[in-house]
């Protein structure tokens, strides 16, 4: 009987043992992935900030300047993409609406981002564009890839279309939670302007006063290295519009500021993560391990009754008091 339970003890415990792997290697990288259908609104702000008027072509200081960037997962378009290209994949329509002090519209820029769902490596296909412009990525925007490395990696820069590094900067602690920061500069380069501005002005009207759109930022992310999802993002952020072949005359400072996430966003969004890093952490971590070493216990045990069983004849021998089968001589 032990012999048979030393068995069945002995299969699962290779069980355990082959399973953990997988679960880690094959099951995690398939079953890890971004759903395509959420919903997230994000409220940064710029206090204290310089933005150009309009009207009179000067900066003038505002108490504050509100970014409201919305992020809507497409999943009818994401099937299209997915029949096209045979991927897992994850279509974002965004939304940055800029707003000055009164309410009223700064900017409004367009956006769409397709990734791979499990990867959140970008994947190219028909609509990807941003402000209606067709663009083609190269690296991450908005979200760290799962189990994020301690390195740099390349990510999309929305304002210049193009991609740069963003350099891993050590380890920080953050509202509790343990994340990588990240920081990123893009020095002084001429962008397009919106197509959505203020007072009813064109991008053309701006060009036929003989001005053009410069830019540069310093971008900062705390991300979570088990979700890969930034808690926390900030830019020091300096906008200038320059006279077309002059040189010689002042830029014009279209905006300058500290752009940071509002206090209650930063909350909720490192409440969500930390919801969700469990979930990654099961398959990652906690049940790997948990069966290997049950995979572990379970051998023992095994191990333990296979010996007993095998030294149960001989203790009965001995309690016999001489070879089983002769008599005892009378």
């Amino acid at each position: 009987m032990r012999r048979r339970a030393s068995l069945v003890l002995l299969a699962l415990a290779v069980f355990c043992a082959a399973l953990s792997p997988l679960l880690r290697w094959y099951a995690f990288p398939r079953l890890a992935k971004v759903p395509a259908h959420r919903y997230q609104a994000v409220v940064l702000e710029a206090k204290d900030a310089t933005l150009i008027d309009y009207a009179t072509l000067e900066p003038r200081r505002v108490p504050r300047l509100t970014m409201i960037q919305t992020l809507k997962g497409n999943v009818e378009q994401a099937r299209e993409v997915k029949k096209t290209t045979g991927r897992d994949v994850v279509v974002w329509d965004t939304l940055t609406y800029a707003a000055g002090p009164d309410g009223r519209m700064v900017t409004r820029i367009p956006e769409r981002y397709v990734f791979d769902a499990h990867s959140q490596q970008p994947v190219h296909a028909a609509g990807e564009h941003v402000d209606g412009t067709p663009v083609r990525r190269d690296g991450i925007e908005y979200k760290w890839p799962f189990l994020v490395e301690k390195r740099d990696y390349r990510y999309f820069d929305m304002t210049t279309r193009t991609s740069a590094p963003i350099h891993y900067k050590g380890t920080r602690t953050f509202h509790g939670l343990g994340v990588y920061y990240f920081e990123q500069t893009i020095p002084w380069t001429k962008v397009p302007l919106p197509r959505q501005l203020p007072l009813g002005i064109t991008p053309d009207t701006v060009r036929q006063l003989g001005l053009e759109r410069w830019y540069t930022t310093r971008r900062m992310f705390w991300v979570d290295p088990v979700t890969g999802a930034p808690v926390n993002g900030e830019e020091i952020h300096h906008e200038e519009m320059r006279w077309t072949g002059k040189p010689e005359k002042k830029p014009i400072t279209a905006f300058a500021g500290r752009v940071r996430m509002r206090a209650d966003h930063v909350a909720d969004t490192v409440a969500l993560v930390k919801s969700q890093r469990q979930l990654v952490l099961l398959l990652t971590s906690y049940l790997p391990w948990g069966l290997l070493l049950l995979g572990c216990a379970l051998l023992a045990v095994a191990l333990v009754l296979e010996a007993r069983d095998r030294r149960a004849p001989a203790t009965d021998v001995a309690h016999d008091g001489g070879k089983p089968g002769r008599p005892t001589p009378g």
